[in-house]
């Protein structure tokens, strides 16, 4: 029905409810009068109607709000139909009680008529005044059991077509139990999550057993035990949650498997938007490494704040392809560019740098595979160290405001080349980025640290995904590593949120910026988990298999090193400050790396690579010499730092 429809259908009821209540308030039948009384009424609800746009609320979508403003607009009609009355001095048969019960009903009137409307939409008009119990699940439709609360569950269910054509739901858990019996949209609620068991066996038992879960919950779903959730998986129960915020072709919210991230994470932090958002909005933004793992996370929340250009730069060109074209289609008015480029590429960095004109970067591209690093140190120098000292200079040479290198725990006490180039990486940047420019400014430098991200490219998950589809063995190096773990969209939100807090200070950050990592996840325990989540039992039907500690590799990892402090700094992240300053890196000494990383000399690499890292951690400054070798001492120190923290 349009506009005028709506306005003509809202008179009619108000001059219906004047009449009604006229002869509800007098005991006489509606006379010439009356009729007239009850035309001035519909007028004065023609005229709030006008004022208040009250038929712009789809009847269809009618909700608790809606009825409000219906109270509101018949309030305001009565008003104004009492003032119009009075002014003409009209007599009004039945004085106040006339006036109240037409309040009560015109509200009532255009209440019902919008939940008769939506009813019909839903197809649920017949079936509502028919139906003495809960409906039935459709025989014909796959059952779905909802778990989350009653305010989330009812939200769902209320929602137009919320599950189209492909789910019947029939029943809902709550994390309450006194909400038993209760009913949602003619859904019952059958019990508590805790409960979880005892409904399925009763369903089961019913021939009611559910073909899907759904999760509307954001907390982890480790609690429910991953051992039942992979029997569930095995009975071919499918987990699923919403895709926040998105709605698929049938008009409904679009529902998505769980990712093995959600299976396994712990509660993720949840932080105000609102920083990051004032960091990048209406900015021009680069991230380098923008089609790697962190990098293509860091673009999309960027592109979702609003950044007035972004550049994507990577040198592999499939990656960088794939996340232009990704954000191309869920942000098409968003300025961006993408740049095939190489970080190690000083001259070419320096020119996109120029054309670009960044005033945030974000520095991601870093080669981050231990083994691979410890096999090539050359390659690792060359990019993590001389690639990060190259975007610095650019950065600074075209004014950035700000510049953020994300760095790794694999820096805190290095044992691998990866850890060692990374720990210098983070002098670098500050470095060469800092010191003022010919225009009196520096870029503002802040160094984001943190542990491993499950689903990330070279993650043990992936990898313990693909030997158990194999039938295993599931290898690792050792039964007592552990490691820090968190989901990418958590790390990157995290890292703007610290990038942000970083910007507002007053002073720049002297420190590394580290994430809020939980508590560190033994790997042998990730990869049990992993094997239940299909239903198996862990060696039994699948063998784990100890292969030894890998060159380079520890058994835990740490945020803070022996030279830092903590330093709380917001929720979720902490600054690891230096107890004393740190001495700058010698450019005879960079130079010599970098002589050696060109040349292809291995050995000489990791000499100077661990020399300048001995330094950098030493608690009173001690000079670098350009091309010393570690003492005996320190080579011990970290041959012992290889099997332990």
């Amino acid at each position: 029905m349009g506009r005028m429809g709506k306005i003509a259908a809202h008179m009619v009821l108000a001059f219906a409810a004047m009449l009604l209540a006229q002869a509800l308030a007098t005991g006489a039948l509606p006379d010439a009068s009356a009729l007239a009384l009850a035309a001035l009424f519909a007028v004065s609800a023609l005229a709030v109607e006008i004022l208040f746009r009250v038929e712009r609320s789809p009847w269809r979508f009618f909700a608790a709000s809606d009825g409000l403003r219906l109270a509101r607009s018949a309030l305001l009609s009565v008003l104004t139909f009492a003032l119009i009355a009075r002014l003409a001095d009209v007599r009004q048969p039945g004085g106040l009680r006339t006036l109240a019960v037409a309040f009560l009903l015109q509200t009532a009137l255009l209440a019902g008529l919008r939940i008769v409307r939506r009813a019909v939409h839903e197809k649920a008009l017949v079936d509502a005044l028919t139906r003495l119990r809960p409906a039935p699940a459709s025989p014909a439709l796959p059952r779905l059991l909802i778990v989350g609360s009653a305010n989330e569950a009812e939200a769902f269910l209320r929602t137009p077509a919320a599950l189209g054509e492909r789910y019947a739901p029939v029943g809902v858990l709550t994390p309450q139990a006194r909400e038993t019996g209760d009913e949602l949209g003619g859904v019952c609620i059958l019990g508590a999550i805790d409960d979880f068991d005892a409904v399925m066996a009763q369903l089961r038992d019913g021939g009611l057993q559910p073909s899907a879960l759904l999760f509307l919950t954001d907390g982890p779903l480790s609690a429910f035990g991953t051992e039942r959730l992979g029997r569930l998986k095995t009975e071919g129960v499918r987990l699923l949650r919403r895709q926040g915020g998105l709605v698929d072709v049938a008009g409904g919210p679009a529902l998505r498997e769980l990712s093995l991230e959600e299976l396994l994470s712990r509660a993720p932090v949840r932080l105000d938007p609102e920083p990051v958002r004032a960091l990048v909005a209406g900015r021009r933004v680069l991230v380098t490494g923008a089609g790697g793992s962190i990098g293509s996370e860091l673009a999309r929340q960027i592109a979702a704040s609003g950044p007035a250009q972004l550049t994507l730069l990577d040198a592999a060109e499939a990656n960088l392809f794939h996340i232009d074209r990704e954000l191309g289609e869920a942000w098409p008015a968003l300025p961006r560019r993408d740049v095939l480029c190489d970080v190690r590429d000083a001259a070419r960095l320096e020119r996109v740098f120029a054309t670009e004109r960044p005033e945030i970067v974000f520095h991601a591209a870093a080669l981050k595979h231990v083994t691979l690093v410890e096999n090539h140190p050359c390659e690792g120098v060359r990019t993590n160290v001389l690639g990060s000292r190259n975007v610095a200079a650019a950065a600074k040479a075209c004014g950035a405001a700000h510049l953020a290198l994300i760095s790794t725990d694999k820096a805190v006490a290095p044992a691998s080349v990866m850890g060692a180039t990374k720990r210098v990486a983070e002098a670098v940047v500050r470095q060469f980025a800092g010191g003022l420019d010919a225009n009196g400014t520096a870029p503002r430098v802040s160094v984001v640290r943190f542990g491993n991200v499950l689903g990330s490219a070279g993650s043990v998950a992936p990898i313990f995904q693909h030997q158990i589809a194999r039938g295993g063995p599931v290898t690792l190096t050792d039964a007592e590593v552990e490691r820090y773990f968190m989901t990418i969209p958590e790390a990157v939100q995290l890292v703007l949120r610290a990038v942000a807090l970083s910007a507002g200070d007053r002073e720049p950050p002297t420190g590394v910026l580290t994430l809020e990592m939980g508590e560190p996840v033994k790997i042998i325990d990730l990869a049990r988990r992993m094997i239940e989540l299909q239903g198996l039992v862990p060696e039994r039907d699948i063998e784990i298999r100890i292969t030894g500690l890998r060159p380079g590799e520890k058994l835990t990892e740490a945020l803070v090193d022996v030279n830092e402090i903590a330093r709380p700094k917001a929720e979720g992240i902490t600054e690891a400050a230096p107890v004393t300053p740190l001495p700058p890196i010698p450019p005879a000494a960079l130079a010599a790396l970098e002589a050696a990383a060109l040349a292809g000399d291995e050995a000489a690499v990791r000499e100077r690579l661990f020399a300048l890292v001995e330094a950098l951690r030493t608690v009173s400054p001690v000079p670098a010499a350009a091309g010393r070798a570690p003492t005996g001492e320190t080579r011990d120190k970290f041959a012992a730092a290889r099997t332990q923290a």
